[in-house]
């Protein structure tokens, strides 16, 4: 009797616990809106981050994507949040900039050798830190995700020097480290929303951007723009947020569920990313795109003609978060 007892004991605890757990999910729709089309890597991501958080939370939360910049532009969806108008999104680290201006340390050239160096600096302290600065300004970074080596495409003529960018109208993204960048390799940089680029690219409005291949390929760029040429001159990160106004509003498990599931979509992307890499090569190349890869010694011409870019950065009030992320990249290359 005492062991029957002791089951019914258990029984109902656990029965307590569940229900208790139960409770503290819920029901919430997510708006999660993002940039690219629903078939990129991004939209690929936003479901997987869709279906775990609905298997993790039994279904209570449930997280709906909306692509191509459906809910507005990067800009637009970050003060969305801010405004607590929209729960989620994720956007590229370099539109922050004008939230948290240290963001822009992620955009200056040449920083990183390789994926596996960014990882460590964006999932180590570094990128946590700089993740934590953006609470006070209405935002949660929970994780960070791949969009990549960027490269360059224009519909001029192929750039395998440094001179070759003369003159070339090219669009950025809005953040005045890249429009140093650029304008100190002799572009016309000139800063335009993501959403707007296509039909800019084919007016001729401008003559060509950057961005990874895998953006070029799913994006189509490849209708508009007959040269890439592989320079692989800045890694961009993308940064998953949470609106601070709605995050504060969730219970202690579904900022625990919502946390994890990140987690598992980070991971997820990062590895669709790099396998998505090498295939959109080959469909830019079937696509007719002219691609060159620049040599080692333009390269260093390139990272030469950046340095001021670099310089005017850290004069900005961002001398000691250079030196940091530069110590921590020499720790990692030991």
């Amino acid at each position: 009797m005492k062991k029957f007892g002791k089951i019914l004991l258990a029984t109902a605890l656990a029965s307590c616990f569940g229900s208790a757990l139960a409770a503290d999910f819920n029901p919430r729709i997510i708006r999660f809106g993002y940039g690219l089309a629903e078939d990129s890597n991004q939209g690929r991501a936003v479901k997987a981050f869709a279906e775990d958080l609905a298997k993790r939370t039994g279904g209570k939360l449930r997280a709906k994507g909306f692509a191509s910049a459906s809910l507005g532009n990067d800009n637009q969806m970050q003060n969305a949040l801010i405004g607590g108008a929209q729960e989620m999104t994720v956007v590229s680290t370099a539109t922050l900039v004008g939230i948290e201006d240290s963001f822009g340390i992620y955009d200056l050239p040449f920083v990183f050798r390789n994926e596996q160096e960014a990882d460590s600096i964006l999932d180590g302290e570094f990128g946590k830190k700089l993740a934590a600065k953006l609470e006070a300004k209405g935002l949660i970074g929970l994780v960070y995700w791949e969009n990549g080596f960027r490269n360059l495409t224009n519909s001029k003529r192929p750039i395998t020097k440094l001179e070759d960018m003369q003159g070339v109208k090219l669009r950025v993204m809005q953040n005045p480290v890249y429009i140093d960048m650029f304008n100190s390799f002799g572009a016309n940089a000139i800063p335009l929303a993501f959403s707007e680029l296509f039909t800019a690219l084919e007016s001729r409005t401008v003559d060509g951007q950057e961005n990874p291949v895998n953006t070029i390929q799913s994006s189509k760029f490849y209708e508009v723009q007959k040269y890439l040429s592989i320079t692989r001159h800045v890694y961009s990160p993308w940064i998953v947020l949470a609106s601070k106004k709605w995050w504060d509003g969730l219970t202690a498990a579904e900022k625990k569920a919502i946390q994890e599931t990140a987690l598992v979509s980070r991971d997820f992307e990062r590895k669709d990313s790099r396998e998505a890499g090498s295939k959109a090569m080959d469909i830019l190349k079937q696509k007719g795109m002219q691609i060159n890869v620049l040599s080692t010694k333009e390269l260093d011409r390139l990272q030469d003609a950046a340095r001021p870019a670099i310089a005017k950065f850290s004069a900005n009030g961002h001398t000691e978060l250079v030196k940091e992320l530069q110590a921590d990249l020499a720790k990692i290359r030991k």
